[in-house]
């Protein structure tokens, strides 16, 4: 296996192929996904042939995992962002796998992540506005299986945002 150094701690690549090539790779299309595969193969200073034979083995290994557009919340009637702190008040096998397919169903819930300590977990949340999150915290995310308490933070402005991963 391949030790690399991400965030100054070592991992092990997933499979023993990743070189520095398929690092740059991965690195321009993390922020331009829709370049050829010539444009790519460009960038990254191999022929055509060869880069598209990295590509596949990056995508069949799961490395990249998928291509998608990066779109405006404002512009999807979606700008208010919340993220809330979910503690809960018991933690069986049961009520935690209930309470995560209830996450995954709100189509509201852009990201959830379950964590070490208390809160249990914590959510980023997307609304048209105030009231519409005041509607979705009060209605479907206080009355999730185990929801002890709920904190909620609004977002002023991203800072950091979808930035890639370092290429190390």
């Amino acid at each position: 296996m391949v030790a690399y150094f991400c965030w100054s701690r070592p991992f092990t690549a997933r499979f023993a192929g990743v070189d520095a090539i398929d690092r740059s790779i991965v690195a321009v299309l993390e922020t331009e996904g829709r370049l050829s595969v010539t444009e790519l193969a460009r960038r990254v200073r191999l022929t055509v042939a060869p880069c598209h034979r990295r590509l596949r083995e990056l995508e069949r290994a799961g490395v990249i995992r998928g291509y998608r557009a990066v779109v405006d919340p404002v512009a999807l009637g979606c700008g208010f962002e919340v993220l809330t702190s979910i503690t809960m008040d018991r933690e069986d096998a049961a009520t935690i796998t209930a309470f995560e397919q209830g996450l995954a169903d709100l189509p509201e819930v852009r990201h959830a992540e379950r964590l070490f300590g208390d809160p249990d977990y914590l959510v980023r949340v997307a609304t048209a506005d105030l009231p519409a999150y005041q509607r979705l915290r009060d209605e479907r995310l206080a009355t999730l299986p185990g929801v002890r308490r709920l904190t909620s933070t609004i977002v002023m402005r991203r800072v950091v945002d979808q930035r890639p991963y370092p290429n190390t």
